[in-house]
């Protein structure tokens, strides 16, 4: 479990690709490892992934199987990448942020960057059906970040998008600062958010049957998510 709150960004220090299996070497931020034991979890861009190895102060390995890297962007790392890392949550630990599994569910686009004064607004398109768990002022992971959406669309194909406005500080300790437009994101739900949508979704289907297909065209028609209806007013 994590809180979302990246504690500093690590860097590739050397990969040993196999068939199926990636082995990353990662370069810390000082003090991060301390007592970082073997079988301990760390979140690497949201991932979550199992140190095997301590080859070096500082440095920490982790086994990639083949399902993550098809999943996540982990097997288009190169030496010098950096990645948002955070240790696993301890007992009684403040939650800045709000519980992340390390378990991605889908990758996401950078479609726009805006840099207004003091601040870095990064658009991402989410495909569908995702969208239907995203809303304004709800907490979404990015990349092992826990952010709150400022805003948010979606389409009448269940795709959409969604903004995220970043301080100087989340820029400094994360690295949304590199990012540019076109780069896939980690994306993980918020799960209450997902528990919430879908109970309604399951309630609606057996309520309406089959007229609910029905009412969400005509309602898509109209750019209404039904789901949305039916959800407490926040």
């Amino acid at each position: 479990m994590f809180t979302g709150i990246v504690q500093g960004v690590a860097r590739v220090e050397s990969i040993e690709a196999r068939e199926g299996l990636h082995t990353l070497h990662l370069k810390f931020p000082q003090g991060f490892d301390a007592e970082l034991a073997i079988g301990a979890s760390v979140s690497c861009d949201g991932v979550c992934l199992t140190v095997t190895e301590r080859p070096a102060p500082g440095v920490a390995s982790f086994d990639v199987m083949a399902q993550t890297l098809r999943l996540t962007t982990l097997g288009g790392l190169m030496v010098g990448s950096g990645l948002n890392v955070e240790r696993a949550a301890k007992e009684g630990v403040e939650i800045g942020g709000h519980p992340l599994s390390g378990h991605v569910d889908v990758s996401a686009r950078i479609a726009e960057i805006r840099r207004p004064d003091n601040n870095h607004v990064i658009r991402f398109a989410l495909p569908a059906p995702w969208m239907r768990y995203v809303f304004a002022k709800g907490y979404i992971g990015v990349n092992g970040c826990s952010l709150t959406v400022a805003e948010a669309r979606r389409e009448r194909d269940g795709s959409g998008w969604f903004e995220v406005w970043l301080i100087p500080e989340t820029l400094r300790m994360t690295t949304f600062g590199d990012k540019d437009v076109g780069d896939a994101v980690h994306i993980e739900i918020e799960r209450s958010t997902q528990v919430v949508v879908d109970t309604v979704r399951d309630a609606l289907d057996e309520k309406l049957g089959p007229l609910l297909p029905v009412l969400e065209a005509i309602a898509a028609e109209r750019g209404i998510d039904i789901t949305q209806l039916a959800l407490p007013k926040s």
